[in-house]
């Protein structure tokens, strides 16, 4: 049956009609816009997988087991760039929840005005049609191949849109985290279940050694392209964007407390992190299984699992596909929850005011097929999984740059958030034209600085330099337009950083309008470390100083571990 044993199609059968019947049944939850968007009554097991699930889907490992195939180890980093970001998940989490908002439109509105929440709904949108594009692309080049390409890849991307669409629309986000629990499991067992057949396959790390002559190819820094440089810049360019990724405010804020919340991202986005090992491994495994063959980069991880789960026992190619289905469809539904409730609270609903509870959850479920077929789109025009990566990687920090001068320095204004934004967008499409590509590569430091690479035949700006070029003219210029513009009012300014340090108590009520301490809920006293300036910064209690090192020693276990495994 299309290049599946009957085992296969019935464990397929069985996952889609069991992840249907759970997310549907998830509706039951829903009473009203708050339900539908952001849920506030999730404990830390299912926010642990809720960040697992919607962080880790199957392109990633595409992307990984592709980049691996091609350039050796160092395509972890692929993934990997927010391993040195995830210790400051410890501090982020709590303090979006602390904004008891919605959306992280809601924040841009609290902090600055509703012209730029507007603005980063628009952008938010567009971020997650392509982050849903190249989910899309990348899954449906392994499904493709797993099927022996009797399928064509846009109808395996229809089929995966219309399932993640069926109960995405009739839950909410309520439905994406409840079935995020099982699909994050199942990502774990995609993530692994490759990895020791094509270990032994090849003969094991070993064997490896003996087939793979470059040394380079087990190297985690390459400095052909992915060297010590790239790695820090890109892994920077991720911490600014980590916040502006409009699904993050799910992720921290839809728990019961902020511990949970906290807890949640955290723990769930270090299980992404060990599984990325497996990915690259599996790569690099495909290097020599592979050697002497013609193979399609992208296609790696899916050849992989047809050359060698059906030969193992009928049924288990079906699991590999389930769970890769459970992979995709956990990241897009929320995603496209979150894009709806950007445009439904921050765009349409401050344009058409006072109507009925029912009419903005319409015009959400509208604006998530808008996004969802833009990302469809998106998917069929993407020439390669890894191209849409490198894309997706430099939409959130546009807006980033905006979102973290205004929580830091108070003096930041409407118009310099504007101008940041609108600066880093146009030093990025600067960066990809000819001329300007010509004037770098021309300068006399261009060449021992690396400002330019060749790839593909054609000259381009160097990633890591295309990065520092738009952070710095965007953060530049945002400082510059704010010292000459009007400041925000202060006392907008005092309700905003209230928030930050104004604790989420147990059982505390949902605010009337988000970015709002409920009645009754006292303020702490300002704790600044640079006291009597315009730059704030708290200072961090105790749980937050000890699970920031803790994340940091996690951290540096999982590259030690990573190196003595391959060594």
């Amino acid at each position: 049956m299309l290049g599946l044993h009957i085992a296969d199609v019935a464990v397929l059968v069985v996952y889609l009609v069991g992840i249907m019947a759970i997310g549907i049944w998830s509706a039951r939850m829903i009473k009203n816009m708050g339900d539908y968007f952001m849920p506030r009554t999730f404990g830390k097991a299912f926010l642990v997988m809720h960040a697992f699930g919607t962080g880790t889907h199957s392109d990633q490992a595409v992307s990984v087991a592709s980049k691996t195939f091609t350039s050796g180890l160092s395509g972890i980093w692929y993934q990997w760039l927010w391993l040195f970001c995830t210790p400051f998940y410890w501090l982020i989490a709590p303090i979006m929840r602390r904004f008891r908002a919605i959306t992280v439109a809601d924040v841009f509105t609290a902090r600055y005005h509703r012209s730029v929440g507007m603005l980063f709904a628009l952008v938010g949108m567009f971020n997650l049609m392509v982050t849903i594009g190249v989910m899309l692309k990348g899954s449906s080049a392994v499904v493709a191949s797993c099927f022996g390409d009797q399928v064509s890849p846009n109808t395996i991307i229809a089929v995966m849109t219309v399932m993640f669409l069926a109960y995405g629309l009739a839950g909410g986000l309520a439905a994406a985290i409840v079935t995020d629990f099982v699909q994050g499991i199942m990502t774990i067992i995609f993530s692994f279940i490759l990895l020791p057949f094509a270990l032994d396959a090849v003969g094991g790390l070993a064997g490896l050694r003996e087939t793979i002559s470059d040394p380079q190819m087990f190297s985690l820094v390459a400095p052909a392209e992915i060297g010590t440089f790239y790695i820090a810049v890109i892994a920077l360019n991720a911490l600014i964007g980590i916040v502006t990724q409009p699904h993050t405010m799910g992720n921290c804020a839809a728990g019961r407390t902020e511990s949970d919340g906290r807890f949640g991202f955290t723990v769930g986005s270090f299980i992404k992190r060990f599984c990325t090992m497996a990915w690259s491994l599996t790569g690099l495994a495909a290097v020599a299984y592979f050697a002497g063959r013609e193979v399609d980069p992208d296609q790696v991880y899916g050849l992989m699992a047809r050359e060698f789960l059906p030969a193992i026992m009928p049924g288990l190619l079906g699991v590999f596909l389930a769970a890769l289905l459970a992979s995709v469809m956990s990241s897009c539904d929320s995603f496209m929850i979150a894009s709806s409730a950007l445009f439904t609270e921050n765009v349409y609903r401050p344009l058409k005011p006072e109507r009925e509870a029912d009419h903005y959850l319409l015009v959400g479920r509208v604006t998530s097929l808008v996004v969802v077929a833009g990302g469809v789109l998106f998917a069929f025009w993407l020439p390669g999984v890894v191209k849409g990566l490198e894309i997706f990687w430099k939409i959130s920090p546009m807006m980033g740059i905006a979102f973290w001068l205004g929580l830091f320095w108070r003096r930041t204004t409407v118009a310099g958030a504007w101008a940041s934004t609108a600066t880093a967008f146009f030093v990025w499409w600067l960066t990809t034209t000819d001329f300007f590509i010509g004037f770098v590569g021309a300068l006399p430091m261009a060449e021992a600085l690396r400002f330019v690479l060749v790839k593909g035949g054609s000259a381009e700006i160097y990633l890591p330099w295309q990065m520092i070029f738009y952070l710095t003219g965007g953060t530049v210029v945002g400082i510059v337009v704010s010292l000459f513009t009007r400041a925000v009012d202060e006392h907008q300014l005092d309700r905003y950083y209230e928030l930050v340090r104004t604790p989420v108590e147990t059982g505390e009520p949902d605010p009337v309008e988000p970015c709002t301490i409920p009645a009754g809920i006292a303020v702490p006293a300002k704790r600044n470390i640079f006291a009597n300036s315009s730059i704030e910064v708290m200072v961090p209690d105790k749980s937050s100083v000890y699970g920031f090192a803790a994340s940091w020693g996690v951290v540096v276990g999982l590259i030690y571990f990573f190196i003595a495994v391959t060594g």
